[in-house]
């Protein structure tokens, strides 16, 4: 099938007459009780100073831990890490003592737990 521009082929995915499936990305979003405070515009405000105060730079790159030596630093993948999760501790998620930014490197192996608790929030109070 050969479709000459973007609106045909809007109409051909969107047609129930065919049998074309998008082949976009989608993603199956859950509503938590995380993922709704997210889209708050406490956590924006909160995030950004957050970002302000690490200078928007991973915490443990500039520290050269955890695997920090073998690895190019990227600053585009810079993520705010809840080093108590908003699971487990709600009444935490606006704290500035447990937010800390982190490469998506380091933010998949605090998640994991490979990197404790103790030292992110020892990094904070420095």
């Amino acid at each position: 099938m050969k479709v000459k521009s973007v609106k045909k082929l809007l109409k051909v995915w969107t047609n129930p007459r065919h049998n074309y499936i998008c082949k976009g990305i989608t993603r199956n979003k859950v509503n938590t009780v995380s993922s709704k405070f997210r889209n708050t515009q406490a956590w924006r405000n909160k995030r950004k100073s957050a970002h302000i105060r690490d200078k928007g730079l991973c915490q443990l790159c500039i520290r050269n831990l955890y695997n920090t030596y073998t690895r190019a630093y990227d600053n585009k993948l810079i993520e705010v890490h809840h080093i108590e999760p908003i699971v487990e501790a709600y009444e935490l998620r606006l704290d500035e003592g447990n937010l800390i930014f982190l490469c998506a490197y380091h933010h998949k192996r605090a998640d994991r737990g490979e990197i404790p608790r103790a030292v992110l929030k020892d990094m904070i109070k420095d």
